[in-house]
């Protein structure tokens, strides 16, 4: 999968690391619905025809089972949204899934409340979006992760994560004391099996480059299987599955399904005391900054374009714009990438940031190709 180039032969042009716009802060999130099923609330103060610029376009969002208050995945979206909204003047709304049986009817209740843009966040939602879609031609969609529906009035936004989850695998296998590291997630579909591929791939490389021998837990990149929640909520799962890994002596940690990783963080906060050296990877957003409370535990997360995805998507709309095309997050459009170290840094190789930056240019111009089976084929 992954074309071995080594580091001495990549190209020397290293730019500094950047963070992925949208990744690095968090917007206050009010006025979501504490229920599913029931109307959306509205996020602005605007009428329901447009915003105060003249536009007509009524962006709106209905969340996967994790909710807009997740740390992660759906709380990123929703920032894109608000953002969007008001740089154009927009009154958005919202709508929270409480659970997979309602998907179709949260989107239709946006549909009903004359919403004329609406986001669906994540994978599965692809039925629904595209039974509703088909439903309401007039109506515009744009469903994250997801690039399986061909329809005029449908714009997939996928990111390839597995170019970025390739420079955290990458820095975890150089930061690791017990070589061990693990990772494993919510539910075994591309969008979160493409994280793992990627950070596999990027242990591997390391191993290679540095006669190495750091094992991954929780997955198998061959056999596309390993292990996983069983679903996207903030569990008991979750934290056992963290525990599992630490007794076998992993000691980074990168899980992959929204808020599965706050019990993980917690499980890691509880084992520090017997290994200070446990850290853990974030997803989809700068968890370092994202989730404070476990700041200290983060040695860098593996950043999605959620928000900005959501903001231009928006901005076609309101600009008469909008089309099916889909939009595809890389490390070149800074799609996806990886926040900082922060203080880890000083635990890591001296050469760590050049090396990243090696790496990211070689993904980018095509000398190292890093590929997971869940990769964008468009």
């Amino acid at each position: 999968m992954t074309r071995r180039i080594p580091l001495s032969t990549l190209s020397k042009k290293s730019t500094a690391r950047r963070n992925l716009l949208g990744g690095a802060s968090v917007i206050a999130i009010a006025g979501l619905l504490a229920a599913c099923g029931t109307a959306p609330e509205d996020d602005g103060d605007t009428g329901a025809d447009g915003g105060d610029n003249g536009s007509d376009q009524v962006p709106c969002m209905v969340s996967d089972a994790g909710g807009f208050d997740d740390q992660s995945f759906n709380e990123l979206s929703h920032d894109g949204l608000v953002a969007g909204s008001e740089a154009h003047g927009l009154d958005p709304r919202t709508v929270e899934s409480e659970n997979d049986t309602v998907y179709e009817s949260n989107i239709e209740s946006l549909v009903n409340q004359g919403c004329t843009l609406i986001f669906s966040v994540g994978f599965l939602l692809q039925p629904a979006t595209e039974t509703m879609a088909a439903n309401y031609e007039d109506v515009n969609f744009a469903i994250i992760d997801d690039d399986q529906i061909v329809a005029d009035n449908v714009k997939p936004l996928i990111y390839d994560t597995a170019q970025a989850a390739f420079l955290a695998g990458y820095a975890a296998a150089a930061y690791t004391e017990s070589d061990r590291v693990a990772t494993w997630g919510g539910m075994n579909i591309p969008t979160v099996t493409i994280f793992m591929d990627g950070f596999a791939e990027g242990v591997e490389y390391f191993n290679e480059e540095n006669g190495a021998e750091v094992e991954v837990l929780g997955w198998d990149v061959e056999a596309q299987d390993g292990s996983f929640t069983g679903g996207f909520e903030a569990n008991p799962e979750a934290r056992s599955m963290a525990e599992q890994f630490i007794s076998q002596g992993a000691d980074v940690l990168m899980p992959v399904g929204g808020p599965i990783f706050q019990p993980a963080a917690e499980a890691v906060l509880d084992a520090q005391g017997d290994n200070p050296h446990l850290a853990m990877i974030g997803v989809d957003t700068d968890l370092t900054e994202s989730a404070p409370e476990y700041a200290d535990i983060f040695l860098t997360s593996v950043l999605k374009g959620l928000a900005v995805s959501v903001e231009d998507t928006i901005t076609e709309a309101v600009n008469g714009e909008f089309n099916n095309e889909p939009f595809v997050g890389t490390l070149e459009n800074d799609g996806v990438g990886i926040a900082d170290f922060y203080d880890f840094a000083s635990d890591l190789p001296d050469t760590i940031d050049a090396d990243i930056d090696e790496l990211r240019d070689a993904i980018i111009d095509g000398s190292l190709v890093v590929e997971s089976p869940s990769s964008p084929s468009i």
